[in-house]
């Protein structure tokens, strides 16, 4: 049974930065694309980074520059290094990993997905 969980969530003042983490069980991950979304309070869930098999990695324009994903799939982990942290990241960041190996995770796509950890960056 697939299992993902995340941590490193908490409270941060604007500017400020924290790793977050995701370990994943019940199979070998590294020939999937392993990602990191947010939901904001009223808001949709949208993407924030992914990093594909081959360790490219690609994040949404509000996060570039600031957010760094990186994968050891030894560990079967996927880290999310948030830099320069504003007020608008404030949320509860998930990770996903899609149920097929080789396919790039979508927010819509068929993932597994973990139990998230809260973000807050106050002003």
């Amino acid at each position: 049974q697939v299992q993902l969980v995340e941590s490193g969530g908490g409270l941060v003042q604007a500017g400020g930065s924290l790793r977050l983490s995701c370990a994943a069980s019940g199979r070998t991950f590294s020939d999937y694309s392993m990602g990191w979304f947010r939901q904001a309070p009223g808001q949709e869930r949208e993407f924030v980074a992914f990093v594909a098999w081959t360790t490219s990695a690609y994040y949404a324009d509000s996060v570039k520059g600031r957010f760094t994903i990186s994968r050891d799939n030894a560990k079967n982990t996927v880290y999310l290094q948030m830099n320069s942290l504003k007020p608008s990241d404030t949320a509860v960041y998930y990770c996903a990993v899609p149920r097929r190996p080789y396919t790039i995770v979508q927010t819509m796509g068929l993932n597994y997905w973990g139990q998230g950890t809260q973000v807050t960056v106050s002003s």
